[in-house]
């Protein structure tokens, strides 16, 4: 799949599923549970972090039990991670920062990509490779809104997925930039309802977080 093409079925699935969680699994037993009922709430795309042993696992048990779940992988550090979640199934990748040994096995990666970047520097190294879509981590220590608004003027045709700091206050500020195609939060899967396995709670979350999004991307 050339770039322009994995840009386009990323540019898609985030079209349907404008706000996507990030999700850092303590346990395999959680994985399945937990996306579906973040799907109940309308959530159709998920990130799943490599930050404990339970990342890649929980990949595969999405991937194999809830085909309408679009699952990626997050914090993809390293090639050999690079290697390891296209063979659990993720079906895009997310990285928190860009090196360019990574940025070329991301590009020559059949999966799309969210190469992660927080200054112009990492977007323009990116943007020599062909690159025009990013996450932008960690978004509210990295300047926020008014550094989105600062890179549509160099890189006008790049779209962005800040990460970092975005929650219910600011996610409508951050929609409504017309650079910003999805956001990333965390405050989607709370830890004490993981704990407590109150998928109820984190359904009711997505489902707020989606009736906010309706509202900005329509209004």
């Amino acid at each position: 799949m050339t770039d322009i093409g994995k840009a386009s079925v990323l540019d898609d699935w985030l079209s349907h599923s404008p706000i996507v969680p990030v999700i850092t699994l303590e346990s395999v037993d959680q994985a399945v549970p937990l996306a579906k009922a973040l799907f109940a709430g309308g959530l159709s795309v998920l990130e799943v972090t490599l930050r404990t042993p339970a990342g890649l696992p929980g990949i595969e048990s999405i991937r194999a039990t809830l085909p309408d779940v679009i699952v990626g992988a997050g914090t993809v550090m390293t090639v050999e991670q690079l290697q390891a979640v296209q063979t659990a199934g993720a079906q895009f990748v997310v990285s928190p920062g860009s090196t360019p040994e990574l940025l070329s096995a991301m590009i020559h990666s059949e999966l799309p990509i969210l190469p992660g970047i927080a200054t112009l520097s990492e977007l323009m190294l990116g943007y020599q490779m062909g690159l025009r879509r990013f996450k932008f981590f960690p978004a509210e220590i990295s300047g926020g809104i008014k550094a989105l608004k600062a890179f549509s003027g160099p890189a006008a045709d790049c779209s962005f997925c800040p990460t970092g700091g975005v929650s219910p206050g600011n996610l409508k500020d951050y929609l409504g930039l017309t650079n910003v195609i999805a956001v990333g939060g965390t405050w989607l899967t709370p830890a004490d309802a993981l704990a407590s396995q109150s998928w109820s709670t984190i359904t009711d979350l997505a489902k707020s977080a989606c009736a906010l999004a309706s509202s900005i991307r329509t209004g």
